[in-house]
């Protein structure tokens, strides 16, 4: 809203304007200037709404020079009802690039408006299908339209390029069949997945691999992950690959607000910008245990709520959470070769790092062992499975899954897990021994059936067998004799 009245001539904008707007001033003013128009010699009253919002981002430099213009009768106004303006503006007038392009066009598109916006953004706003975008390079150009002089030219939709899959395959690891049915387990379910044992034996391998097995977001769940990523102000996106779901693996000295979001402003942490993908943490017990432990909540809600004393904020993190770790602090606990020398005591401050509730929140287990010197270098990986065949597989048993409760079985409820995940005979009597041998919790317990069921959709089974859960206890069982 732009007001222009009596009183001492200057600009005045309101509305909890953050410093790169308040700055905004100044860069109008001389954008204005540039381009040989008056500037009002009034009081000009620039009011961004609601007032109690806090406001940021050089978005607004546009919308406000438009909105000056218009209110000094230079700029026809019948038109700007209809449009939605975002852009930051150079002194010469020239459209800058900004941050938060998607959600302003999903916005735009659900108001029925025109998106102007600067040249550099329009390929990520073309995302939004259904959308009238118009690219700018200066104000000139947005004016001209405006008046009715030249009009902008419409922004076509992108080409679908085939997607890329030019990432690490699962035929580079050799060996590791166990893990790697662990990681196509996983995949298939959205499934967290902790990996363990000595250094060196695959367990960064076998997780960067992890997102060449799994199925296409969708067209909706690309848009989304893209607005968080837009909105964290990431690099610009490839057409080739917007469709990939997000890998992040942020270092272990990463800060609490780093991993799920937070600052002055709200920002998307890692978490949210791995929504829909893959959150990597290597060396899982090196993290601080406060970082660590703020990962129960969206591991089970799918979204972090960030509280400050100016503003609240919610973000997306419905992420897959895959960790590695070492057995003990030097890393060669159980080796066959005796190398490790640390104490109990040490052994257990180690582990003590993760708690047990994060642990068990972390649907899979699984032991990545050293190979044989002699296995290792007579591998084939020619006759190893790639990925492309693995994820055949997973989307397949996705799509089970999905069109059974709409959802990835990572992602059931308690409710759901008992109206989905059916055990055979066998598989009732067998997960009654399983109960009172491994003492598994309630949590546990759903975290098994969840497990199994996806195994089972991987098998084309409607029921779950004891076969499928064999499958699960066994590999459980694989980890308490380890710890």
């Amino acid at each position: 809203e732009v007001h222009i009245g009596g009183g001492l001539p200057g600009l005045h904008v309101v509305g909890l304007p953050d410093t790169e707007v308040r700055e905004a001033r100044d860069r109008v003013r001389a954008a204005l200037a540039t381009a040989r128009f008056d500037f009002p010699q009034s009081r000009v009253i620039v009011n961004l709404a609601p007032a109690d919002l806090p406001k940021e981002s050089g978005r607004f430099d546009l919308p406000i020079a438009l909105g000056i213009l218009g209110a000094s009768g230079q700029v026809r106004t019948q038109a700007l009802p209809g449009c939605e303006l975002l852009g930051e503006l150079a002194l010469s007038g020239e459209l800058r690039p900004v941050t938060g392009v998607i959600p302003a066009a999903v916005a735009a598109r659900e108001a029925g408006r025109t998106l102007i916006l600067p040249r550099e953004n329009a390929a990520e706003a073309a995302l939004v299908s259904g959308l009238d975008i118009r690219p700018a390079g200066h104000l000139l150009h947005v004016c001209e339209h405006l008046n009715g002089i030249a009009a902008l030219p419409r922004q076509e939709p992108p080409i679908q390029a085939p997607p890329r899959r030019d990432g690490p395959d699962l035929r580079d690891v050799r060996g590791q069949e166990h893990a790697k049915r662990a990681l196509e387990v996983a995949a298939a379910g959205a499934h967290s997945l902790l990996f363990l044992r000595p250094p060196g034996t695959g367990k960064s391998l076998l997780a960067s691999r992890l997102p060449g097995i799994l199925p296409e977001l969708s067209e909706a769940e690309a848009l989304e992950a893209a607005a968080v990523r837009s909105v964290g102000g990431l690099d610009a996106f490839d057409p080739a690959r917007w469709r990939e779901r997000p890998f992040r693996s942020p270092h272990h000295t990463a800060s609490g607000v780093a991993l799920v979001g937070g600052g002055s402003n709200p920002r998307p942490g890692e978490i949210s910008l791995a929504h829909l993908g893959v959150l990597f943490l290597d060396e899982l017990p090196e993290f601080d245990r406060r970082v660590l432990e703020v990962l129960r909540e969206p591991l089970e809600s799918g979204h972090i709520h960030i509280s400050r004393a100016a503003r609240q904020a919610e973000f997306p993190a419905r992420f897959q959470l895959i960790a590695a770790m070492n057995p003990c602090p030097c890393g060669y606990l159980g080796d066959p070769g005796g190398r490790c020398r640390c104490t109990a005591e040490q052994v257990a401050r180690y582990r003590g790092r993760i708690s047990g509730p994060l642990l068990d929140r972390i649907d899979l287990h699984v032991e990545v062992p050293r190979l044989p010197p002699g296995k290792l270098g007579a591998a084939d990986t020619a006759e190893s499975e790639g990925s492309t065949e693995v994820r055949s597989r997973v989307a397949a048993a996705r799509e089970r899954a999905v069109a059974r409760t709409g959802k990835p079985n990572g992602a059931l409820t308690t409710a759901e897990v008992n109206r989905h995940c059916t055990l055979d005979a066998a598989g009732r009597s067998l997960m009654e021994q399983a109960m009172q041998r491994l003492g598994l919790s309630a949590r546990a317990y759903h975290r098994v059936l969840k497990v199994a069921r996806t195994i089972a959709d991987l098998a084309g089974s409607e029921v779950i067998t004891a076969a499928h859960l064999g499958e699960v206890l066994w590999t459980m069982g694989r980890k308490d004799d380890a710890s």
